[in-house]
């Protein structure tokens, strides 16, 4: 029996009659990789409007819509033909359009929503910043930690190390020897990145899809770089963590950009809360949300609380000390393998109270 072929993605709808905005279309259709469906004016486009993934319209065509009786949906682009004319956001809402866009500027942007229709990809993935508050904190413990109670919990999840300086989170998954690309192998990439074969060739450790530094090769990589990398490793996954230095440069403060939640790691001590307020001074520009992740005991009994409102972000929680983790990390084991300890305890709790988390069922 023959091999059967790969379903084709569904195709966005270009509704114009402007010949030289259709050929701009096209091509950038072109460079997404997906065949668009294309029809001249609203009439023609209405068997096709309701289905589509995604329909881009022309200004040309706008004012004939009204008359033609297009349903109102989501993921309507109205691309507008001048700049100064006010009266296209009027427009826009007779047709429906989500976004009002010109080009040439808005052409990388049209090109990643037809990339995401080739790709046949929902939303991104709810994506975490995991950054110490000073030396030895455990934030790259606890990055490790989230990811693999992700996975059990049933997410599709993604692991990346954004400090290249770390020693690498595939060591501490027990997978340094595991084929796959490292950061160096991506230095050159650019532009929009496939999310699926990206996520093919990277390690997939304990069910994790991880994205490392390699050892033995020089660590630097461009801002375009991480902002790509990681766009696409949202793309793909329901749940991504990044381990974030807390000395941030621009590649940091690249992938911070990329996170919508930092979890900041802070042991419940004096001089630690002082170094986490210079960390969060630096992390604030690039990423607003940021919460505190308390590691208890705390020697002169400073609470979790307290070191919350010192920093002034709220409380995600606290970490109480796991005996054996060190031991269990020589030995290869990541940490958040042992379901009833703190830490797995913490991060299974941390994602079911996130909304973002879309939690599917903690697998047996």
């Amino acid at each position: 029996m023959a091999a059967l072929s790969p379903p084709r993605p569904a195709r966005p709808l270009l509704v114009t009659g402007d010949p030289a905005l259709l050929d701009e279309l096209l091509r950038l259709c072109a460079v997404a990789g997906i065949e668009p469906e294309v029809q001249p004016d609203a009439g023609a486009a209405r068997g096709a409007w309701p289905g589509a993934p995604l329909v881009i319209v022309g200004d040309d065509v706008t004012r004939d819509s009204a008359r033609c009786g297009i349903p109102r949906r989501e993921d309507v682009i109205l691309i507008g033909d001048d700049l100064d004319d006010g009266d296209v956001w009027r427009r826009a809402v007779e047709v429906g359009a989500d976004h009002v866009v010109f080009l040439p500027d808005a052409e990388a942007w049209i090109v990643d929503r037809l990339g995401d229709v080739a790709e046949g990809t929902g939303p991104d993935a709810h994506t975490i910043a995991v950054i110490g508050g000073c030396g030895g904190s455990g934030a790259s413990t606890l990055a490790c930690a989230l990811a693999v109670t992700a996975v059990r919990t049933g997410l599709v999840t993604a692991l990346v190390d954004g400090d290249p300086l770390g020693g690498g989170l595939d060591v501490l998954l027990g997978g340094e020897d595991e084929s796959g690309l490292r950061w160096p192998d991506l230095a050159g990439a650019r532009g929009r990145i496939d999310g699926g074969a990206l996520s093919e060739a990277l390690p997939h450790l304990h069910g994790l899809t991880v994205l490392s530094w390699d050892r033995e090769r020089p660590p630097g990589i461009p801002p375009d770089t991480m902002r790509s990398v990681v766009r696409a490793v949202r793309r793909r996954h329901d749940f991504a963590v990044l381990d974030v230095p807390r000395h941030t440069d621009p590649v940091g403060d690249e992938a911070l950009r990329q996170c919508d939640t930092g979890l900041l790691v802070v042991p419940a001590e004096v001089r630690a809360l002082a170094a986490a307020a210079q960390a969060l001074e630096r992390v604030r520009p690039a990423l607003r949300d940021v919460r505190a992740v308390v590691r208890q005991p705390s020697p002169s009994g400073l609470s979790s609380a307290a070191v919350a409102r010192g920093l002034g972000v709220p409380l995600a929680g606290e970490l109480r000390p796991e005996a054996g983790l060190s031991a269990a990390a020589e030995r290869g084991d990541p940490p958040g393998l042992r379901t009833r300890g703190p830490l797995a305890r913490f991060c299974r709790d941390y994602i079911a109270g996130n909304p973002a988390g879309l939690v599917r069922g903690e697998a047996a």
